[in-house]
């Protein structure tokens, strides 16, 4: 037997730069996949965009609304802006035609979870408080269009005027940051409190009960 046979060759380490060159190649990706991850997170929690609240909410990190949130209050108020919009029943409703009244002008969108959450609060303050001078205004800025927007209201029983929003209305109002926001008027047409995202039923009965 010769000793000095070669031993079987052993593969060789994978050279220091070719793995490198591996790493190089990839990291654009893992930095593409964590920037989306964080867009995914942040629009969910926000409720800035349909999908994401599906993924956030399907993975348990979807926003969880706190139970002592509350309409922050503007001081002095603010005058509203000029609006007016065509509800789904055809008539136009503007901040104009609704002086008198105590307005609450909520933009919101059936795909919401903290909207559907709230809006059998809206339909039951609504319902009871209607005839003191309250008129709840749901401006919807769901994109699929009207016919979404009435089956939702008559799955809810939504009992107040509905209107498709657009980035015209949003802007008027300084911009929506996320959803639900809700603006508080007074009889005088002048918004004296903000509320985004979701608040309890009993929180919104101290706001505009103050105004009744």
């Amino acid at each position: 037997m010769n000793t000095s046979e070669t031993p079987a060759s052993q593969p060789a380490p994978e050279p220091l730069p070719r793995r490198v060159s591996w790493v190089r190649r990839l990291w654009p990706v893992g930095i593409a996949i964590v920037g989306l991850a964080a867009y995914v997170l942040i629009s969910g929690r926000l409720g800035l965009c349909p999908m994401c609240v599906a993924v956030t909410d399907a993975v348990g990190l979807g926003a969880k609304p706190s139970a002592a949130s509350a309409p922050a209050t503007v001081a002095d108020s603010v005058p509203e802006p000029e609006w007016r919009l065509t509800t789904l029943d055809g008539a136009s409703i503007s901040g104009e035609s609704l002086r008198g009244k105590v307005v609450v002008l909520n933009f919101w969108a059936t795909w919401c979870p903290p909207c559907r959450k709230e809006i059998p609060d809206f339909v039951a303050l609504q319902r009871e408080w209607g005839d003191r001078g309250l008129v709840f205004v749901g401006v919807s800025m769901d994109h699929q269009g009207e016919s979404v927007v009435r089956a939702f209201a008559q799955q809810y029983g939504i009992n107040y005027p509905l209107a498709m929003g657009d980035e015209r209305i949003a802007q008027a109002f300084g911009g929506i940051e996320g959803l639900p926001t809700t603006f508080i008027i007074n009889r005088q047409g002048g918004i004296v409190a903000r509320q985004v995202g979701y608040a309890p039923r009993a929180a919104f009965e101290k706001a505009i009960g103050d105004l009744l």
